[in-house]
């Protein structure tokens, strides 16, 4: 079933192009939901008028990002985070935290405009890429340096060796698995 889109859909096509698709896929989702509609002379001409506007609007919103984006371009930003002496985190950094120290020198970004692969796990230098659209993006510099004021490697407290006149506990009352329910059935 051939159908004109009124929107762009991803891996489908663009505003104004006639596609053919499956007819399921336009009676039950593309027709209901006002994306396409049925390419009609009346159709490709209003849409063609939908598509001016659509236009003019997304240069005006890749206008916006853009200065966004030179907002933030180049900028670093520095995460404190606890390591052990080698330098590997304790827990990771994401884009939550990348995102609260640009919040912290009043650059807001969204979560889903941080690109990163996996979490930083390592104290370092990174470049972090922000996406605001597939044309617009900029890289930013992520310092994680090791919390100061504390040492950097948590040791576990050790404990001192029970001394023989303390109350700990002793293995001298442990009872077998086979004898623990006979005492509690004959108690």
């Amino acid at each position: 079933m051939k159908v004109l889109l009124r929107r762009n859909i991803s891996k489908l096509g663009h505003i104004g192009e006639v596609v053919e698709v499956k007819s399921g896929y336009a009676r039950n989702y593309l027709l209901p939901q006002g994306l396409a509609v049925t390419p009609t002379e009346l159709n490709v001409r209003a849409i063609e008028a939908e598509k001016q506007h659509y236009l003019e609007q997304l240069a005006h919103e890749k206008a916006e990002l853009q200065a966004r984006a030179a907002l933030v371009a180049d900028k670093q930003v520095t995460i404190t985070a606890r390591a052990n002496k080698e330098g590997v985190l304790y827990g990771s950094v994401g884009p939550a935290q990348i995102v609260a120290a640009l919040g912290e020198q009043n650059l807001l970004i969204e979560m889903e405009n941080v690109v990163l692969a996996e979490p930083i796990r390592k104290l370092d230098k990174y470049e972090v890429k922000l996406r605001f659209s597939e044309e617009v993006s900029v890289s930013i510099s992520v310092w994680v340096v090791p919390v100061h004021g504390e040492e950097a490697d948590v040791e576990a407290p050790t404990e001192a060796p029970a001394e023989a006149g303390d109350n700990s506990e002793t293995f001298d009352d442990f009872v077998e698995p086979d004898e623990l329910g006979k005492k509690t059935t004959e108690e």
